[in-house]
């Protein structure tokens, strides 16, 4: 069974750092572009950030542009999200994704 499983969410302080892990099992997602979305309570879910098949190519959205890196370890069939200078608008649930499949989604709090 195919399986993306988010870790790392939790509760920070304006101005702080989180790192969240995505880890995927079930099938090898080495040659796909990875994507972190994220869904804030009434909201819609919106694109985060994006990762190509080895990590040479990135985007993110603007909103989180210069605060957030996006990488991948293929060897540990992760991918990770470094979120510094957190701003309490980044509280939401975040989700990894590839394609049709997402995870279950890890929720990050931050307070003003």
């Amino acid at each position: 069974q195919v399986q993306l499983v988010e870790s790392g969410g939790g509760l920070v302080q304006a101005g702080g750092s989180l790192r969240l892990s995505c880890a995927a099992s079930g099938r090898t997602f080495t040659s796909v572009p990875m994507n972190w979305f994220r869904q804030a309570p009434g909201k819609e879910r919106e694109f985060v950030a994006v990762i190509n098949w080895n990590g040479g190519t990135t985007r993110y959205a603007d909103s989180v542009k210069g605060r957030f890196t996006i990488s991948r370890d293929n060897a540990k069939n992760t991918v990770y999200l470094q979120m510094d200078s957190l701003e309490p608008a980044d509280t939401a649930v975040y989700y990894c994704n590839t394609g049709s499949i997402w995870g279950q989604g890890t929720q990050v709090t931050v307070s003003s």
